[in-house]
């Protein structure tokens, strides 16, 4: 995550109640992102902006969405308009539920909704009423447009968040569906977290004079990571797992493995043993899914168990330890996952539950990464 510098979000022209709900969420200072991406959003300039996931982006068009919110004269025609597509529902979900984080306590609180594909569209269609800002993905979006469900004549900000995954999804024609049925006059907003040349065709029928801002990647500081790994038997992977978070008392640990159903074992496996643990994977419902990651943000769930691709979005700023149950296919997803502590320049802990088979595997991440980590023999510990 990108280094905080001393800059207060009292600076950036965010009103009292939003300076408020900003110390609740117990953010304390602005990241590089929100600094430069809320003042030019507050004046009404179109911005295209280059920043990673966890970089604090969300935070960085949401807060100045809501002020604008809060600067309008209050009408009793509600319609929607703010429209913010995201490639993923989970992304999408994240976004809403930081919308709804931060309208708590505000004198206008605009209603939020996610739509995304997954769920039946008559439940989405039934949320819509009084709806004045929508978070979609572009599929789901234009099935409501297709039945009547929906109108997007009086958009006057659209947030295209994550747009190089989106086209990267092959979303491009259902992006450019949806920028002809918005307004022509209205505040463009792209994120981005790589440069991407199919960028240029959105920006072209987009963008009015953007203001353009690079955060670039704070390189990960592996020093304030302290690697671990167990060699283990295969069978003996889940009392280790047990024995670790019972004997080093963690009390938030997210566990990373590569498939649905091994999540539901372990969780099932730590439950019977007292350890309050839930999944988070593809095939859990949404709202399973929303539950298991504000329990585990919260504290209420001491044991995250995740496959990687469930696990994007997931940002928690302070996350103390991360355990590979299995090891990722590639060095570049190792450094990804453990890359999810050591953040904010706090220290945290990577562990990895390796096998004999897979320590070619793993002296293969080790040299792509440059380090050499500790190993620790799991046949020396004392657990059954």
């Amino acid at each position: 995550m990108q280094k905080k510098q001393s800059m207060s979000f009292q600076s950036l022209g965010l009103s009292k109640p939003l300076l408020d709900a900003i110390e609740k969420m117990e953010y304390t200072e602005p990241y590089p992102i929100q600094q430069q991406a809320i003042p030019v959003i507050l004046k009404g300039k179109d911005l295209q902006a280059k920043a990673q996931t966890g970089s604090g982006k969300t935070a960085g068009f949401v807060l100045p969405i809501l002020e604008l919110f809060q600067q309008k004269k209050p009408s009793r025609n509600l319609h929607l308009k703010v429209l913010v597509l995201a490639p993923t529902r989970e992304l999408a979900m994240q976004i809403s539920e930081v919308f709804s984080s931060f309208s708590v306590g505000l004198p206008v609180a605009p209603k939020n909704l996610a739509v995304y594909g997954g769920v039946p569209l008559n439940q989405q269609m039934v949320k819509l009423k009084n709806t004045e800002i929508l978070v979609a993905t572009p599929g789901r979006l234009l099935d409501l447009v297709s039945t009547n469900s929906i109108h997007l004549g009086k958009i006057e900000i659209l947030v295209l968040d994550e747009a190089d995954k989106m086209l990267d999804m092959g979303f491009q024609d259902e992006m450019a569906d949806i920028l002809r049925l918005i307004p022509a006059k209205r505040q463009n907003l792209l994120f981005s977290a790589t440069p991407d040349p199919k960028l240029d065709k959105i920006k072209v029928s987009v963008w009015h004079e953007p203001e353009i801002i690079e955060i670039e990647p704070e390189a990960l500081n592996l020093d304030l990571i302290k690697q671990t790994a167990y060699i283990v038997k295969p069978e003996k992977k889940g009392p280790l797992l047990r024995h670790l978070i019972a004997s080093l008392n963690m009390q938030q640990v997210l566990v990373f493995v590569s498939s649905t159903r091994t999540a539901d074992n372990v969780v099932a496996k730590l439950k019977k043993n007292g350890i309050n643990a839930s999944a988070i994977h593809g095939d859990k419902s949404q709202s399973a899914r929303s539950e298991a990651l504000s329990g585990f943000k919260k504290g209420k769930i001491n044991v995250l168990v995740a496959t990687d691709i469930a696990s994007r979005g997931i940002d928690i700023v302070q996350l103390p330890t991360v355990i590979n149950y299995e090891l990722p296919r590639s060095p570049k997803d190792y450094i990804h996952r453990i890359g999810r502590t050591g953040r904010a320049n706090a220290s945290g802990e990577a562990i990895s539950l390796v096998t004999d088979e897979e320590e070619h595997h793993f002296y293969i991440i080790q040299k792509k990464m440059g380090r050499k980590v500790e190993k620790i023999d799991a046949e020396t510990l004392d657990f059954s």
